[in-house]
């Protein structure tokens, strides 16, 4: 069962979300921070991405970061731009990009059942990074981004969902991006009981995005258990038929010493090759390669794909075992410096501009993962390759903050 409880969130003024919230602070480089937030005293940078306000070269995780951060914080509430709501209540988090739209419900989710992996995960995670989300909510003392999970869609929340959002939202802007973010509290008895009640009959939720952030409240509440911990952390839960995963791309830095040729004799064994081919793959088990300015279609060979096995059958884990490791000599992408990742946010012109900069000698382009392997995998406690996937539109931070 998924335990769900309200929470009273610290939010923006209505009038002030379009200029407070931010996209997550892990999705930027410092100079696009920096440049976001320019003349923006109320960004949520300024919290979640505090060495901006600090001399560039800053060490990350030293004290004066967080400092900064926890200053920026009280800033904004003791001037009123984020006020705690009275009561506790679920939310209704609703995002449009483009034509696609997704409806999520923002709810305090049990550390416990994380930790006991009723919050499915599919992610390794790196210890460094949790441990800066640690301290970045020990300092705060608060969530101030949510953990995107999904679960399996129930038609009882989604006709309930669909009524309350027919409601005037209290919070409705469009971010610099094009992305509408609306919002709608439910606060009373009966939609919160109902809420609680139906998520109960549901066995397992799934970490979308967001694994270092729950493992660092898990270590949170871990360590505070008994101290006046909510056992809560901040989620938004969406229904899994509403999620919206784009690729995400490879680019290499050399041919690990191969000639254009000879690199593509060697695919050739493990691909079908249709030179000229689009950028954007159009089906699972189809890729494209951008090399030499030009675009190639690459339809992985039969034998590479029939497996039962969910993670082997995945595009990124045939791509890492047949490519990857042996013709580029990269044998962890987590560590390599020969390969870099590309979210399909930037599109395959990215691709094409990093290569033809010199900087990268060649591109692939991933047809997405689904939602289904991603669920099939993380129900068999599988781990996916590193990145997999590449969820949007990215929840906002400084939506809604969950003070612990």
């Amino acid at each position: 069962m998924a335990t769900l409880k309200p929470f009273a969130a610290l939010r923006p003024q209505p009038g002030l979300a379009a200029r407070i919230c931010e996209l997550p602070y892990d999705v930027m480089s410092f100079e696009e921070a920096r440049a976001m937030a320019a003349g923006n005293p109320l960004s949520f940078l300024h919290v979640s991405k505090p060495e901006i306000d600090l001399p560039p070269g800053v060490d990350l995780y030293s004290d004066a970061v967080y400092a900064k951060g926890k200053e920026n914080f009280a800033k904004l509430i003791a001037q009123g731009a984020l006020k705690q709501d009275a009561q506790p209540a679920f939310y209704l988090y609703r995002q449009i990009m483009g034509s696609h739209a997704q409806t999520g419900l923002v709810a305090a989710a049990s550390c416990e059942e994380y930790l006991a992996n009723l919050i499915k995960k599919h992610e390794l995670t790196r210890v460094d990074k949790e441990a800066d989300r640690v301290r970045h909510i020990e300092t705060l003392d608060s969530q101030t981004g949510p953990v995107f999970l999904t679960y399996r869609a129930q038609p009882a929340l989604d006709e309930f969902v669909a009524q309350r959002i027919a409601e005037k939202p209290e919070v409705d802007f469009t971010g610099k991006d094009g992305v509408r973010h609306t919002s709608w509290t439910v606060a009373d008895a009966a939609g919160i009981k109902f809420i609680a009640d139906q998520f109960a009959k549901i066995p397992f939720l799934y970490i979308a995005d967001g694994h270092h952030r729950s493992a660092a409240a898990g270590r949170v509440y871990k360590s505070r258990k008994g101290a006046g911990h909510s056992g809560q952390f901040l989620t938004v839960i969406f229904p899994h038929n509403q999620m919206q995963i784009l690729p995400y791309n490879r680019v290499l830095k050399d041919l690990n010493g191969l000639p254009p040729d000879a690199l593509l004799q060697k695919l050739s064994v493990v691909f079908d090759i249709q030179p000229g081919g689009a950028p954007k793959p159009a089906r699972k088990h189809e890729l494209a390669l951008f090399l030499g300015g030009k675009w190639s279609t690459l339809t992985f060979k039969p034998q590479f794909t029939a497996t039962p096995d969910p993670i082997e059958r995945l595009d990124v884990t045939i791509l890492q075992q047949h490519v990857l490791a042996p013709l580029f000599g990269i044998d962890d992408p987590r560590t390599s410096k020969r390969i870099n990742f590309v979210g399909g946010i930037r599109g395959t012109a990215e691709l094409e501009k990093l290569v033809n900069s010199g900087e990268y000698a060649c591109a692939f382009s991933l047809f997405p993962t689904s939602i289904e392997d991603l669920i099939q995998i993380a129900d068999a406690g599988g781990i996916m390759p590193p990145k997999s996937t590449w969820f949007e539109p990215k929840l906002r931070d400084a939506m809604f903050c969950h003070l612990i």
